[in-house]
Parts: structure tokens; C-alpha cells; sequence
């Protein structure tokens, strides 16, 4: 009896795997008024959750500097899209460090309080997207879905799927979501100069189309490029200004190049990089002659 018992237990509990293998969303429904961003993750093969995030990095919009038409196009159709009227999905693409991924994350401040509400997905997560769309379709609230460094490689299948997601297949596409998406490539897939010339390729035209395509589908594409010597300083003043950093501006500048220069990046992330350094610097001086 008790090996009939144990062999009946050892099958209940293998079928409960497999139904929570195939299980398409977790019962706890999210909390959209408490919480204001969120991230897929993934349950089992088929299924997935909306995890919240509990303290989401709410970027101040006004921290970046040296974009500034391309943020007030960012939120122009933010605005638009909270207010309920037409709106493009958006790709932000370019130079990395420039603040894409914070423009986006930046939009939570002015709009949280409108009912915007962003979801992280990652890029092996789109073919998640059909799901995501139908437990968010009746939720009264507004949804960015937004998929950071967003590209794809040669031969990968998902392009193509997220084309079709992004302009709707026979499913109408809820009118509550969004897609932003950032990356460092253009297109978001690599550009041969094979692909030009036609090598292998009877009409080399029509693949070079087919990935133009994806980024199409994208209303609103903006590009991000490195920032020159004067924008660099622009934001490191504002960074200095934003924290109280009490020093001369010609030392500041000095400073600042030279974080440049070792580091051979000049963009709103060093900018910031080299912001910490030196508050840290100067914090851990002031301590010093506290202690003495």
C-alpha cells in the first residue's frame, strides 16, 4: 500500500511540473496603481509574469543635456500617447552613453501620475509580446513596453516576428501599448558591405529591404551621436551645479578633459562617471581633514 501510495505522489507531483511548465501567466494579478514600472519574466516555456519593480530609477529628464530635440520629440509622443491620441512606437539608436535608455526611463517622472506605465523586456523575451499584449489589452492604463539594446544577428528568426508584432497581425493591436526600444545600431541588425555589393545575393536589394523593414516599423527613429567637447563640459557643469560641487570652473574644465582623455569616451555617461569620481574625491578629503 504505502509503495502504491509513494508511486501515485511521485505522479502527481510530475504533473503539476508540467502544468506549471505550460502555464501561460501567474494568478497575482500586478498591482498597476502602487507600482510604477515593471519586468517580464519568464515562467516555464509558454508563460511569464509581470514582476514590479519596486524602486524604479526615476531619471530626471532635465539632467540630460545636449539632446534636447530629441527629448522634446520623446515626450511630445509620450504625450500624446497618455492623452489617448495617436502615437509612434519609438527606437532611440547610436552612440552608446549618450542617455537613450535614460530618456526612456526618464518619462516615468512627468507621467507616472497620468497612469504611464513602462514594462522592461529583454530581447529573447519578444516572442512573449502576443501574451504581454493580451493581459495588458483591458488594463485602463498606458504601457511602454521597452526593450533596451535591442539587435539582432545574422540568420536570427525573432526579426521578423517582431516586425509583425509591431505593425499587428490579424490581431488588432491594443491601442495601450508602445513599443521604445534603444540600440546601437541603426537598423538594429549588422550592415555588410557584402549585403551591398551583392555578393551571393541574385537581387541584393531585397535583403538589404528586408531589414531596413524592421527599423520602418519604428514611427519615430532618432539618432544619438557623440557629443563634442563643448556638450561634454555642458554636462558635467550640469552634473557639478545638480550635486553642489563647490570648484572653479577653469579646474572643473581641466578635470574633466583629462577624465576624458583616459577614459576616450566623452558622452552624458562619462560625464556622470567622472562626476562620481569626483565627489567621491572630495567627500573623502573633507573626511580626512575632519579626522585631523
Amino acid at each position: 500500500m504505502n509503495n502504491y501510495c509513494d508511486k501515485y505522489a511521485v505522479i502527481l507531483d510530475k504533473l503539476e511540473q508540467v502544468i506549471d511548465r505550460f502555464s501561460p501567466v501567474e494568478n497575482s494579478a500586478p498591482d498597476f496603481e502602487k507600482h510604477l514600472a515593471f519586468r517580464w519574466e519568464r515562467v516555464g516555456e509558454n508563460g511569464g509574469r509581470l514582476a514590479p519593480v519596486t524602486h524604479p530609477h526615476l531619471f530626471d529628464l532635465d539632467e540630460l543635456v545636449g539632446i534636447d530635440d530629441i527629448r522634446a520629440e520623446v515626450v511630445r509622443n509620450t504625450s500624446q500617447f497618455v492623452n489617448g491620441f495617436p502615437a509612434n512606437n519609438v527606437l532611440l539608436w547610436g552612440e552608446r552613453g549618450c542617455g537613450k535608455s535614460s530618456l526612456v526611463k526618464g518619462l516615468l517622472k512627468p507621467f507616472g501620475w497620468k497612469g504611464l506605465r513602462i514594462i522592461e523586456l529583454k530581447r529573447w523575451d519578444l516572442m512573449s509580446l502576443p501574451l504581454i499584449m493580451t493581459v495588458l489589452r483591458e488594463i485602463p492604463k498606458r504601457f511602454i513596453l521597452f526593450c533596451d539594446d535591442l539587435s539582432f544577428d545574422e540568420g536570427e528568426g525573432d526579426f521578423r516576428a517582431l516586425k509583425t508584432l509591431l505593425d499587428g497581425d490579424i490581431e488588432e493591436r491594443p491601442e495601450n501599448i508602445l513599443i521604445y526600444a534603444t540600440s546601437n545600431r541603426r537598423h538594429l541588425m549588422p550592415e555588410r558591405m557584402s549585403a551591398n555589393s551583392g555578393d551571393l545575393e541574385i537581387h541584393p536589394e531585397e535583403a538589404v529591404g528586408e531589414k531596413l523593414a524592421l527599423s520602418d516599423r519604428f514611427g519615430l527613429s532618432l539618432g544619438f551621436y557623440c557629443f563634442d567637447q563643448n556638450e561634454y563640459l555642458a554636462v558635467v557643469r550640469k552634473y557639478a551645479s545638480s550635486r553642489g560641487l563647490a570648484l572653479p570652473d577653469d579646474e572643473l574644465r581641466v578635470k574633466a578633459l583629462q577624465w576624458a582623455g583616459l577614459t576616450a569616451r566623452r558622452s552624458g555617461r562619462s560625464a556622470r562617471q567622472f562626476i562620481d569620481d569626483l565627489e567621491g574625491q572630495l567627500l573623502l578629503k573633507n573626511l580626512s581633514s575632519d579626522c585631523h
